[in-house]
């Protein structure tokens, strides 16, 4: 996978590993890591599984899914064997085990990352049958909790059209600022009412947007985005399959949005250095209050808070969030997410408790975690809902809204994205390149990328 997936964002599926918030720790972890283990729904013959985790064992999700281990072995006498591995798992680990008999049974990543580094190559079985387990909450079954667009989207299909994920964490972001710095801001309704506030900004003398320029995804995000309101759910892949790469020259809609974000560029918003740093220097600026605005994922305010916690002094942020408002003359209303979860490998000798655990750690009991732990959004649409993520959790729910995933899905795309799609991306958004260089050179490195393909 990518340098950037190897190195952003330890609420998403990326690094840094172990954050434990500090002073500012959130008030219900101790409460949550100490409650009785709930019943199991599906208790398994088998005896014991392997699971390769993406998490560390002292981060958030690592306590959360530590506590669902322990308490699944209470409740059914299975034995665990977990090695927390870290974000680097599938490449470092499970990808060069697949060809091995030495492969875990049980494996977790978001989608988009576990598409390429696992269900491409044939590592995966079906989760398919998951989807019917009871969860311990009377009849209720896997599918009966889990939010329907959380694991219907296409990517989640492996060759034989089977699910490969079954999401425990779901993913989002948006537009961040501190409400007790911009206590009446109204979401912006247009691009140009967006771009008012970026030069009230400037006006102000402050930077406009902080923006860790090293991380390649984060700076795929602002034409994804809105490249999205103009082609829909699966239009960005789809051009980026297309082996003659004229689809990018094709629908206007590309080079619409790489105008705005050459207008991004050529506005000078970005937060001086913000090309020339490394992760997360400039979101923790941003932080410092140094910028106004970021556009991150919807665990920034849980890495915001490791910061912060480990500066001592107590300060906290009153975290504000809208979404990118429609382009003119775009017509999806869309709203992106990546799920994170569980898979189950091909040549997994214990199946069987595998896919019960799953089912437990989707229990409302052991689920509560994730935003009591570790301050992130469920698949769930039953349980409490962080207060600096209300907004996307809104959002999300929203059924007005098209449902996406980050970025398209292109993160998924391995070598095609660090091949073709980053650099150029990486040029457009440094004004190093015009909208229309930008759609010429993509149209011409796709060529060229499947043709060396054959």
């Amino acid at each position: 996978m990518t340098a950037g997936l190897a190195l952003a964002a330890c609420g998403s599926p990326t690094g840094p590993e172990n954050a434990n918030g500090g002073e500012n720790a959130l008030p219900g972890a101790e409460q949550y890591l100490s409650s009785p283990c709930p019943e199991a729904g599906t208790k398994p013959t088998g005896r014991q599984f392997t699971y390769w985790s993406m998490w560390t064992a002292d981060e958030p999700q690592g306590k959360v899914l530590k506590r669902a281990i322990d308490c699944f072995t209470q409740k059914t006498g299975v034995t665990v064997n977990v090695q927390w591995l870290g974000r680097k798992l599938l490449t470092q680990n499970v990808a060069p085990a697949l060809n091995t008999a030495d492969v875990p049974d049980l494996i977790d990543q978001d989608l988009n990352q576990l598409n390429a580094a696992v269900v491409a190559p044939g590592g995966t079985q079906s989760v398919e049958d998951v989807f019917a387990l009871k969860v311990g909450e009377g009849e209720k079954t896997v599918k009966d909790v889990l939010t329907p667009t959380s694991y219907t989207m296409p990517q989640n299909r492996d060759a034989a059209g089977k699910p490969f994920l079954v999401p425990y964490e779901l993913i989002s972001n948006a537009w961040w600022y501190n409400r007790d710095v911009n206590p009446n801001l109204a979401p912006p309704r247009s691009i140009d009412e967006l771009f008012a506030l970026f030069d009230k900004a400037k006006q102000d003398g402050k930077a406009a947007i902080s923006q860790d320029g090293d991380i390649n995804d984060y700076n795929l995000y602002f034409f994804t985005q809105l490249a999205a309101r103009f082609v829909g759910p699966g239009g960005i892949v789809k051009a980026a399959q297309d082996r003659t790469g004229q689809s990018w020259k094709a629908e206007p809609g590309f080079l619409e949005a790489a105008k705005l974000v050459e207008r991004l560029a050529k506005g000078h918003y970005f937060v001086d250095g913000w090309d020339a740093s490394k992760f997360p220097q400039v979101q923790q600026r941003w932080a410092d209050g140094e910028s106004v605005y970021t556009f991150n994922g919807s665990w920034l305010p849980s890495e915001i808070r490791e910061y912060l916690g480990k500066q001592g002094g107590g300060k906290a942020i009153n975290y504000g969030s809208f979404q990118f408002p429609m382009p003119a003359g775009a017509t999806h209303d869309i709203v992106e997410q990546l799920p994170i979860g569980f898979s189950v490998t091909a040549k997994a000798k214990n199946p069987e408790p595998a896919k019960a655990f799953i089912a437990y750690v989707l229990n409302k009991d052991i689920l509560a975690g994730i935003p009591a732990v570790s301050d992130n959004l469920t698949p769930r649409t039953d349980l409490a809902v962080p207060d600096d993520l209300k907004p996307i959790k809104a959002v999300l729910e929203d059924p007005k809204k098209e449902h996406t995933l980050i970025a398209d899905g292109l993160s998924g795309m391995g070598t095609y994205v660090d091949n073709v799609f980053y650099p150029a991306d990486n040029a457009l958004l440094k004004g190093q390149l015009t909208a229309q260089q930008f759609i010429d050179q993509v149209a011409a490195k796709s060529a060229e990328y499947w043709r060396a393909r054959g």
